[in-house]
């Protein structure tokens, strides 16, 4: 968006609005900062100056940046060698966070200008901006490094600086630190010198750091710590991991050579050399998100970057390299070519989705990623973007706590969904040439959605534009009802879908154009999009057809129940790709969730489908009864127990027929396919499973690591809880407290709150602020505790007594609150629940997470309309399949 459209000053402190954007006076443009940092980690402050570079492109008497709990010290403006003020009036905008430098002497339009403040800063425990994580030393001692996290609003923390992403700048970054720390940044180390430190009256090392393309402030990172280092030249320039003293520097080895391999395999695929001169990789032990993409020196939490095969499944290995691969696409994408505001956000995190599973579905072919692709990224899109609460793509975010909600599955997963569905539509290769055009065009600037659509275009020929700012302007998607007219033709109809059920007129006037992807016995029809209400095409016979093939569409397909019946049976014949059958099972879920479709029927299709061979459907299938299963959860016993003897009767016989012993031959899938079947028969009740895990538990807990595969132990832990009990948590609790690998420490805590009995539900609780548990990860004690009636009220009752403290740690700018909040909340079922839920935050302020509230009380209300439509009906089939009395 133009900054000159709609400009009017805004009030005391300064700022333009834009659409309602806060945006900051346009008067000046900065070009350059020279950053300087000195962290002191005793006080757990830093000291800081910083000196911009400005063109004025207007006459001006004030200049207004960004800061955040700064404290400013002094500042001086000068221009083209004179000094125009040394004391300069200073006033703060608390809700725009702008600070305004006014002095009497105006400096000219067209002329340089150069402003330098001195100020410190807290070394903050909030994960944002530059602040301190600390880890365990080998010796049990606590060490401390100085970390920072900028995206999306958060280097105004750090240091003053015009923080939009448009206003792009080169960086100089100067650290200043002991001697015995590694000091890190965006670029290569310029220059290293000895100083006279004020902070400590010592000598200290001071590093600058060469200077850094032009970018926006979001993207630059500084690191002060002790850390390890492995390198490799296996790329053009050095790539390097590293990690803080308590972690086993070698278990970067995996992400490492991934790296060099994705780097060399990205400048191909984009057609543009890495711009900078070294790429590092860093674990941290407080991270908030699962990595940033700064440029030339990405962060990630521990568990994302480091691997140690031995104790880690092939899940965490898939996840390690998605996370990888999403970060260097970002180098490219959203760092060389940055989204103008963050409305575009989706362009960076879609796109960076997207080439993620584009380039593993490359490097591991057997991984098979774009099957799990279907019920993973599209399912979490479906899902979220079905309630009324949703957002569109393109969402219009005015200020800094808007911003950090859209990071969300619309803006990763709808975005990833919706550029799969054009690259399906152009073909790969097309859309590649146009995401090639797009960054040779745009390097080093900023762009908005319509010139990604723009280079599209032109190297297609197709009018990309119109058919995709449907998909990206407006909220929500279209179910596509299905008839049968005759031997050769089918009538399709859309209507917007929501999960609840209750579409009202007025939001169901958006026409997509839905590519119909028809699978016939001739093979499938990419050519067909329906863009009107309804329409009527020929196929080959109506015997087989099935619309959506491999699910590359943003849309839900509602059959009659006989058509339905009938792709069971093609699925059974081998007529459906995997993609097709995992896909078609999530759709007649989700249908009969909004009450298109009875549940009986979804349970029906389900038991045809207990011959299936396939990890993602089976993956799908389990997801199916389980949301019935959470959606029942609080009904009468017999029904949730025979809801879980059908789940044991479909996973127990395919569990029994794999088996739970892993071999080196076992390939990826299998790994995975073995562990899932084990854990949903045993946590479904199988006496078998349930011995066999008992008994490793046993010995895992008597010094045999051996005795439980890291594929499955989450499943025996969670079975060792659940039907376990004081003894089992203790045995858990230690392990995690004597881990010292993330990943097995992250499964103890994960499985906690399976435990139901009360005493031991408030020790899972008492976790969250025990100091014990990172703020980074205290959603994961919670996560157990969902499973059951118990957990869910002890959760929102935790929340209720513990709310003031809550917000204190997790403050609501920042991201982990909403979260949070969901998790609380959003697994109740019933009318009075929701009464409960909405009484609660009556009056509050819900800043930061409005949008997460309104997500998880839609979510309750369309559990509370499919138990009212069809509780009978699921008895009944129950009932008549044997399951219940």
């Amino acid at each position: 968006m133009c900054r000159t459209h709609a400009v009017a000053e805004m009030a005391a402190g300064g700022g333009v609005n834009v659409q309602g954007r806060e945006l900051l006076p346009a008067n000046v443009i900065p070009r350059h900062y020279h950053v300087t940092l000195e962290p002191n980690f005793k006080t757990l402050t830093f000291d800081g100056t910083v000196v911009i570079d400005l063109d004025v492109a207007e006459d001006s008497k004030s200049i207004s940046l960004h800061t955040l709990e700064l404290d400013i010290h002094g500042a001086k403006i000068s221009s083209e060698g004179q000094t125009i003020s040394t004391s300069p009036s200073i006033s703060y905008n608390e809700s725009t966070q702008v600070t305004t430098f006014a002095f009497d002497k105006a400096v000219s339009e067209g002329k340089k200008a150069q402003l330098a403040i001195k100020f410190t800063g807290q070394l903050n425990d909030k994960m944002a901006g530059f602040y301190r994580s600390t880890y365990k030393n080998p010796d049990g001692s606590e060490g401390l490094l100085a970390v920072s996290q900028m995206e999306p609003t958060d280097a105004r923390r750090a240091f003053p600086c015009f923080d939009e992403p448009s206003l792009k700048a080169e960086f100089t970054v100067t650290l200043v630190a002991d001697k015995n720390l590694t000091c890190l940044s965006n670029m290569d180390v310029a220059s290293e010198s000895d100083v006279q430190s004020e902070q400590t009256g010592s000598t200290r090392k001071s590093i600058t750091f060469n200077k850094s393309p032009l970018m926006s402030t979001y993207l630059v990172a500084f690191v002060v710590g002790e850390l390890n280092v492995i390198e490799t030249n296996d790329f053009r320039v050095p790539v390097r991991v590293y990690a803080p003293p308590g972690q086993d520097i070698e278990h970067g080895r995996f992400s490492l050579n991934l790296a060099a391999k994705t780097l060399a395999f990205y400048e191909k695929v984009f057609g543009i050399e890495f711009p900078l001169p070294k790429m590092d990789q860093i674990a941290i032990p407080d991270f908030a998100q699962g990595a940033m993409e700064n440029w030339g020196l990405v962060t990630y939490r521990v568990v994302d970057l480091l691997l140690d095969e031995k104790v880690s499944g092939a899940a965490t290995k898939e996840r390690v390299a998605e996370v990888v691969q999403h970060e260097l696409a970002h180098q490219w994408f959203g760092n060389l070519v940055t989204m103008d505001w963050w409305d575009g956000l989706w362009l960076n995190e879609g796109f960076a989705t997207w080439a993620s599973w584009y380039s593993c579905n490359i490097f591991y072919p057997e991984w098979k990623v774009w099957e799990t692709y279907v019920v993973d990224n599209l399912q979490r899109a479906l899902a979220l973007d079905s309630l009324r609460s949703s957002h569109p793509i393109e969402v219009p975010v005015k200020k800094a706590d808007e911003i950090n909600q859209i990071f969300d599955a619309i803006s990763y997963s709808k975005g990833s969904c919706v550029l799969r569905m054009l690259s399906t539509y152009l073909g790969e290769d097309t859309f590649l040439e146009g995401v090639r055009q797009y960054l040779k065009k745009h390097a080093y600037g900023n762009t908005q959605t319509g010139d990604l659509w723009a280079s599209l275009a032109k190297a297609s020929g197709k009018n990309v534009e119109e058919v995709m700012q449907v998909w990206t302007k407006n909220i929500g998607y279209p179910v596509v009802t299905v008839s049968e007219k005759g031997d050769d033709t089918i009538e399709v109809k859309q209507n917007r879908f929501l999960r609840t059920g209750d579409t009202k007129p007025e939001e169901d006037k958006v026409i997509y154009p839905v590519f119909l992807g028809l699978r016939t016995k001739d093979g499938v029809d990419e050519s067909q999009t329906l863009d009107k209400r309804e329409g009527t095409f020929k196929v080959p016979s109506t015997e087989f057809f099935k619309l959506n093939a491999n699910h590359t569409g943003l849309y839900r397909t509602a059959y009659s129940p006989e058509r339905l019946k009938k792709l069971g049976e093609a699925a059974k014949q081998g007529l459906l790709s995997v993609e097709d059958r995992a896909g078609m099972i999530a759709d007649a879920g989700a249908l009969a969730t909004s009450g298109y479709q009875k549940t009986s029927g979804v349970l029906s299709l389900l038991k045809g489908f207990s011959s299936e061979s396939e990890f993602v459907v089976w993956n799908e299938i389990i997801a199916r009864i389980s949301s019935v299963q959470s959606a029942w959860m609080f009904e009468d016993m017999e029904t949730r127990d025979g809801l879980e003897a059908f789940l044991r009767e479909l996973a127990s016989a395919k569990a029994h027929e794999l088996g739970w012993e892993f071999s080196e031959k076992d390939g990826h899938i299998l790994q995975q396919f073995k562990g899932m079947m084990f854990g949903t028969a045993g946590l479904s009740g199988d006496k078998t499973i349930i011995d066999a895990a008992k008994d490793m538990f046993k010995k895992f807990m008597a010094g045999d690591k051996s005795a439980i595969h890291p594929n499955i132990r989450g499943s025996v832990f969670s079975m060792a809880l659940k039907y376990g009990g004081k003894e089992e948590y203790d045995a858990i609790i230690n392990f995690y407290r004597t881990s010292t690998s993330s990943d097995e420490r992250n499964t103890a805590l994960r499985c906690l709150g399976r435990a139901k009995n009360p005493e031991l539900i408030k020790r899972t609780l008492d976790l969250l602020f025990s100091g014990e548990v990172k703020d980074q990860d205290i959603y994961m004690p919670t996560s157990g505790l969902r499973s059951h009636p118990e957990g869910i009220e002890a959760l929102f009752g935790w929340m209720t007594e513990n709310w003031e403290e809550l917000t204190k740690k997790l403050p609501p700018a920042l991201s982990m609150l909403g979260t949070m909040v969901t998790i609380f909340t959003s697994s109740f079922t019933k009318k009075e629940q929701l009464q409960q839920v909405e009484k609660f935050f009556e009056g509050k302020s819900t800043n930061g997470f409005d949008q997460s509230l309104a997500q998880s009380l839609d979510a309750i209300r369309s559990k509370v309309s499919w138990i009212e439509r069809d509780r009978s009906d699921v008895a009944a089939w129950l009932k008549e399949n044997g399951y219940r009395s």
